[in-house]
């Protein structure tokens, strides 16, 4: 009986293990590829309002951050630099700063949701017509599956 829960006990923590490593390693192997420095700077150039996610906002942690430079404008939000690699992330605009999770889904009915971030290293997420950026206060990347703060950061 020992050798057979041994056997279940290890294989069973193999399951997990490479279950977890799927899930991590998923978005980074689907992920399209990262926009082009012009692309890049085109946003940034057309930005009314900049801004950091830096690592070491209070909600992030090491599997869950973002750091580089984020230009907010109207008809763009893009980031020149990296996320954690994760599935599902969505990028939002708060009329209040989010600093974690918690501050999140205070304020989630209060926020729009801009688009999808699928993309580690750089992304540009374009911006609908009906949102004016201008009407917010700060800029956050949340995982919508798993229902995880990645970062954030304020803007005005």
């Amino acid at each position: 009986m020992g050798r057979l829960l041994r056997f279940l006990i290890s294989h069973g923590l193999a399951v997990v293990i490479g279950f977890a490593a799927g899930i991590y390693a998923l978005p980074i192997l689907t992920a399209p590829p990262s926009p082009d420095e012009i692309t890049l700077q085109q946003a940034a150039a057309r930005a009314e309002f900049t801004t950091y996610f830096n690592r070491d906002v209070a909600g992030s942690d090491a599997l869950h951050w973002g750091e580089g430079v984020v230009a907010i404008g109207g008809d763009s939000i893009s980031l020149m630099g990296k996320l954690s690699p994760g599935p599902d992330f969505g990028l939002y605009l708060s009329p209040v700063p989010i600093a974690d999770k918690a501050g999140f889904l205070a304020h989630q009915a209060s926020m729009v949701r801009v688009g999808d971030i699928k993309t580690f290293e750089h992304f540009v997420v374009p911006v609908a017509g009906d949102i004016d950026p201008a009407d917010y206060r700060s800029v956050v990347v949340w995982c919508d599956s798993f229902r995880q703060f990645i970062t954030s950061a304020t803007y005005q």
